[in-house]
Parts: structure tokens; C-alpha cells; sequence
């Protein structure tokens, strides 16, 4: 998603994290212990699913993190149901069953298990249209978010509820954990001027936010009007991250294969939406960080000498292209590891990343691919006032305090749509 660093996050899609209050960056130890498995909202739908959709024709928008515990499709455990009528699927960025390509168009089609007619969300639309929707009743959404703004997931949930409030059907969200816990908020706020398919709203790059919690905000703050409905987890807590919750881990895009490469996302994501690599073509996506350009040592050395807490670096080389004979060119940078997630910041390590290479290899370092006449690091971050900052000299604790403002406003609308403790 990004085609992969660059759209990870639309993708898509990428992006960070910055320093906030106490109260808001509080998260467990690593590792984290069970806690006791958590409930999905699919669980808790496919036990006793609302009367108002008993017998109902539904549409499920899903992708293969659509899973229950014992990883069974809710695709394939809604169709053998009788008690309601699935007679649609909608396919987001990388497909029902995941198997579109990073950045590339899903196609409309048939499932090749249950026959059912696939619409697509990602290519000649990303919004239900009113024939897609035509003979349903409901509309149903049950993906697992990774709990940063730029991954696109949250888009189409945004259009979706758009196209079911138009429609004037009801939308129903089963919902799922936030990888990072719900106490963790950090970063810009998006400004409206930089609102596209990487992040729609104003909220921050780290929200802390479920994707049911997200959906009641998007439709009472942002003016969506759905018919909504949030079927509730059971067992989730605030404090939990995902490896605390006793769910197994599917990976939400080809470019996030585990939970640890969701923990380092957030930080790296735009990162690699400059001419920097975060080795998304390795089996560590956004675990490392260098160029071609770059030695190691120096890289390590820098980073290590700011005493950034919560993460520890490795010097690493690694392959472009791992796989093909060439073996690509040659990269040099470092491997960065969450070692305290209490210390860890997501946002603010990006741009300690980012701003001791601009000062290492200031004739080397450039801000990378442009979507029109806007850099998509711009578009992850939501704003341009980081780049021009670290390309102006200021620390990374300076630009951070700029954005505190809005994010401490951001906090205050939060916390009216959070629905767990």
C-alpha cells in the first residue's frame, strides 16, 4: 500500500507521531502478556446478530483480516448463515481476498469461493455507487485498522458511510482493536487544505482510536449523518495492545506483515515517501532505514547520541530487490527495534530519523515523490509545516510544539466518541 512506502498508507500510506501529554501516551511494557482473548466485533455479531438485520440483504465491505479466532473468513461464515442474507462483497486497496497488488486497481468481479459479486472500492471509484448498493438493506464493514491516519482503510470507511447515509440504508461497523492500544494520540493534526485518500478528517497521525470509535466520530463531527451501528468488542481495554488481546495477527496489507511492523508504521511510513528506503521490498517492511548513500555508523551514531527512548538501532545493509539475481542496489542504514513502548514516540522518532540525515547528507537526502505539485510526505503528515521546519533547521521538539494546539483540541473531541475504558 504505497506502492509500498509511498502509498501504504493510500497508500498507504504513512505516517507519524509526536510527543503529547502523559495521560495520552501511557501504553504497557514490552512484551505485552494476555490479558484474556478479546472478542471481535464480528464474534460478538455472528452470536446474536441486531434484530433490525435478522433476515436482511447485507453488502460487507472486508479484506482477509476479516477473520474470527480461528481464522475462518467472515466472508465465507456470514454466506453459510441463514439468519442473514449476504449477497455482496466490496473489495478495498489490495482486494477482498488480498490479492491485488500494493497501489493497484481492485476489479470489479465475482468470488471465486462463493460467487458473490465483488465491487470494487479501490479503482474507477473508492465510494459505493448507488447501483453497488441497490437490492441491500445494510452495509456491513469489518476490516482491522493498523491505528495510523494515512493508512487508507479509514477512507473507505469515511465514503462508505457516506454512500449508506445517501442510500439511506444502515451502516454497521464490527468493531476490531487498535493495534497500538487506545491511550497512544500523537502527531499533526491533518489540516482540512491537505484532505485527501491518505487521511479525510483532522485527527492526529497516532489517534488511539478503534475503528468503530473513528466511525461515530466521522458521522457526528464531520456531518456524515449514517444509520450507524457499532457492534462493540468485548474484553478490549484501552491499555491493550494487539499482542495482549489473544487474536491472531493477519497482515493488513502486503507491506505490514506482522504486529511488530504495524508497533513501527506510524514512525517509518513517511519516511519512505522520501528518497530514503524503510526496505519495504525485505522481510522486514519498515523496520529499516537508509540509502544508498548512507554508512551505517554514521547513522547509528547520530541517532543513538539523541538518547531517544523506547527504541534501540542496529547497523544493517540490505538488497533493493532481495529477490531477483542482481540483488538490487545495495542499501546502508540501520534496523530499528521497539525496545520500551511506554519511552516509545512514534512521530517524534521519524523526525529524528529525518532530520540527522538531512544534516548528515544535506548534498544526498531529498523529500521524494510528488502526487501533482504536493510531496506525498506532505500529504502523509497532513500539512508541509514539518518539512519546511526541518528543511528551515528547527528541531524536532520545535516543530513538535507547533502542533500542540490543535492536537490537545483534537483530544477534547476524541474523548466523547471513545466507547471502551
Amino acid at each position: 500500500m504505497h506502492a509500498l512506502a509511498r502509498r501504504l498508507a493510500a497508500a498507504l500510506a504513512l505516517l507519524l507521531l509526536g510527543p503529547i501529554t502523559a495521560s495520552s501516551q501511557q501504553a504497557p511494557p514490552t512484551p505485552a502478556e494476555p490479558t484474556g482473548r478479546v472478542r471481535t466485533g464480528l464474534e460478538v455479531f455472528l452470536q446474536s446478530p441486531p434484530e433490525a438485520l435478522r433476515g436482511k440483504r447485507i453488502g460487507l465491505i472486508t479484506n482477509p483480516t476479516g477473520v474470527d479466532a480461528d481464522l475462518r473468513s467472515d466472508v465465507d461464515l456470514l454466506a453459510a448463515r441463514q439468519d442473514v442474507r449476504l449477497v455482496a462483497l466490496f473489495g478495498p486497496e489490495h482486494g477482498v481476498r488480498g490479492d491485488a497488488g500494493a497501489g493497484s486497481d481492485v476489479a470489479n468481479g465475482r468470488d471465486p469461493k462463493t460467487g458473490l459479486p465483488v465491487y470494487s472500492l479501490y479503482g474507477a471509484t473508492r465510494k459505493p455507487t448507488p447501483a453497488m448498493l441497490r437490492g441491500l438493506d445494510a452495509l456491513v464493514f469489518d476490516i482491522q485498522d493498523v491505528g495510523a491516519r494515512f493508512y487508507t482503510y479509514t477512507s473507505t470507511l469515511a465514503l462508505a458511510m457516506q454512500a449508506a447515509a445517501a442510500a439511506g440504508i444502515p451502516f454497521v461497523v464490527l468493531d476490531r482493536p487498535n493495534p497500538l492500544g487506545g491511550q497512544m494520540v500523537a502527531g499533526p493534526v491533518l489540516d482540512p487544505r491537505w484532505s485527501s485518500f491518505i487521511g479525510m478528517y483532522p485527527i492526529s497521525i497516532v489517534h488511539g482510536m478503534t475503528i468503530g470509535e473513528l466511525a461515530g466520530m466521522f458521522n457526528e463531527e464531520y456531518r456524515i449523518g449514517a444509520r450507524l451501528l457499532v457492534v462493540r468488542m468485548e474484553g478490549w481495554h484501552r491499555s491493550m495492545w494487539f499482542d495482549a488481546t489473544g487474536l491472531p495477527w493477519v497482515m493488513t496489507s502486503p507491506g505490514i506483515p506482522h504486529f511488530e511492523t504495524a508497533v513501527l508504521y506510524p514512525a517509518m511510513g513517511p519516511i519512505g515517501d522520501t528518497n530514503l528506503s524503510v526496505g519495504v521490498l525485505t522481510t522486514k517492511p519498515f523496520e529499516f532505514v537508509g540509502a544508498t548513500f548512507i554508512q551505517p555508523w554514521r547513522l547509528r551514531e547520530a541517532l543513538a547520541a539523541r538518547h531517544l527512548g523506547g527504541v534501540a538501532f542496529r547497523e544493517v545493509y540490505w538488497r533493493g530487490e532481495p529477490w531477483t539475481s542482481s540483488g538490487g542496489p545495495e542499501y546502508g542504514g540501520v534496523e530499528v527495534r521497539v525496545t520500551d513502548r511506554s519511552a516509545y514516540r512514534p512521530v517524534d522518532l521519524c523526525l529524528q530519523i529525518l532530520d540527522v540525515v538531512h544534516r548528515l547528507y544535506p548534498g544526498r537526502f531529498r523529500w521524494g515523490p510528488r502526487w501533482g505539485d504536493r510531496y506525498v510526505f506532505d500529504i502523509d503528515m497532513g500539512t508541509d509545516r514539518v518539512r519546511r521546519g526541518i528543511m528551515a533547521g528547527k528541531s524536532p521538539r520545535q516543530i513538535e510544539e507547533e502542533w500542540q494546539p490543535a492536537l490537545a483540541r483534537f483530544l477534547q473531541v476524541r474523548e466523547r466518541y471513545l466507547l471502551y475504558h
